[in-house]
């Protein structure tokens, strides 16, 4: 069976999403929403159901931290920031990452080409 472009999307970000939140928080503090909108573009995050659990997990593990904040806008927001864990962690992605997609990208350009074996 053929998996669908869905399938095969839900894979990828199974796999990378947590650490585009991480990287989204390097340079401060923000709010669920704000990293929503961020991420909601149909290709990283379909939609904000999925990134309330994330955060919830990635705050469990001790990659990130969170404080309440009043809002002059609403309701009090919570704020996530990376700790120290969350920072490491994300460096160690950052060096897998480039030889891994270099990889994926050297065979899929190596089968894009036509190339029949």
């Amino acid at each position: 069976m053929v998996p669908s472009e869905a399938q095969v999307m839900t894979n990828l970000r199974r796999g990378s999403l947590e650490y585009c939140i991480l990287a989204l928080l390097r340079d401060g503090e923000r709010y669920g929403l704000d990293i929503a909108r961020d991420l909601t573009d149909g290709v990283l995050l379909a939609g904000e159901g999925t990134l309330y659990p994330l955060l919830s997990r990635l705050r469990k593990g001790g990659l990130v931290t969170t404080t309440w904040r009043e809002s002059s806008t609403g309701p009090p927001r919570r704020y996530y920031s990376l700790t120290a864990d969350g920072r490491a962690a994300l460096r160690v992605f950052e060096s897998a990452w480039v030889p891994f997609r270099m990889a994926v990208d050297a065979a899929i350009g190596d089968q894009a080409g036509g190339s029949d074996g």
